[in-house]
């Protein structure tokens, strides 16, 4: 009986936009194409866009719940406006650079129903020539981090990286798998109060699954389904922005989760590069984050 009850349930997909419909309209032609009407909604959440997004979802895809939102209040705060409004079992949330190749939902919310101490589940990522592309993460922590580093160092080399997508063959238990295709029951994001919405951009999801985790809940990974993830479109204009914003939400996040000696260590290593980083460019970014350092006491 509870496998039928998730089988039938209701899943509400939300994107969240900012200047990107280049990429969102693909996004959005993939979800027509291979995903029923009739057991999901569409939900776009507009970070106050100064492109023609408005335009071309209002003319092309006037059937999706569009959500306007009067400035761009970043990545987690706009899935949870997304939420709020949603009427789903289920919350799929997807990156607007994401491409779907066929209807992964099914397979997604039979695990769900075979396994209610899932919370979240994370399907593979492919780049966009179809090569594996990591999409999971040890927890955050100054071991994990270093884990996580080693982890896409080795997947810059094809021979590693076909080693990893072996060791990933199966459905198995992750500590973090990333934003960019995270399906949840909406009882539990709603429970936890969605994302912390001090995380603009960075980190969230890793806060996210902690929670979720910390709740009894375990984070899944499935490589039995796949969709296309072309990565960092949003970010690749203003990366020196989006470095600080890192950092910002890493010292954060550190202070949140972790003791107070990694906190420590954390922040010896970024005053570290950070003040070299200065002295050698002036790069008056780097001096923003060496400044982040003393926000959090």
């Amino acid at each position: 009986m509870i496998k039928q009850h998730y089988t039938s349930g209701k899943i509400s997909i939300i994107l969240v936009n900012y200047n990107g419909v280049d990429v969102l309209i693909d996004c959005l032609n993939s979800l027509e194409k291979f995903i029923p009407r009739d057991n999901c909604e569409i939900i776009v959440v507009d970070n106050n866009s100064q492109d023609n997004s408005l335009d071309i979802l209002n003319d092309k895809f006037p059937h999706i719940k569009l959500i306007k939102l009067p400035k761009n209040v970043g990545f987690g705060a706009g899935n949870n406006a997304g939420a709020k409004v949603a009427k789903g079992e289920f919350l799929f949330l997807l990156n607007t650079d994401t491409i779907l190749t066929n209807n992964i939902l099914p397979h997604l919310l039979e695990l769900m129903s075979e396994n209610p101490d899932v919370g979240i589940i994370g399907p593979k990522l492919l780049f966009p020539d179809g090569s594996f592309q990591i999409s999971f993460s040890p927890e955050i922590s100054i071991k994990g981090e270093f884990a996580a580093r080693k982890l896409h160092k080795n997947a810059e080399n094809k021979n590693k990286l076909h080693i990893i997508e072996q060791d990933f063959q199966d459905i198995q238990e992750v500590d973090i798998v990333v934003g960019a295709a995270f399906f949840i029951r909406a009882d539990l994001f709603n429970l936890l109060g969605g994302f912390d919405e001090k995380f603009f951009m960075y980190f969230e999801e890793s806060d996210l699954c902690q929670r979720v985790r910390t709740k009894g809940y375990k984070v899944l990974y499935t490589p039995h389904v796949s969709l296309i993830h072309i990565r960092g479109y949003s970010v690749n204009k203003i990366s020196n922005k989006m470095a600080v914003e890192y950092r910002r939400s890493q010292i954060y996040y550190y202070h949140k989760h972790r003791p107070m000696w990694e906190i420590l260590i954390l922040k010896i290593y970024l005053m570290f590069k950070f003040l070299s980083e200065y002295l050698k460019t002036s790069n008056p970014y780097s001096w923003e984050i060496i400044k982040l350092i003393f926000m959090y006491k």
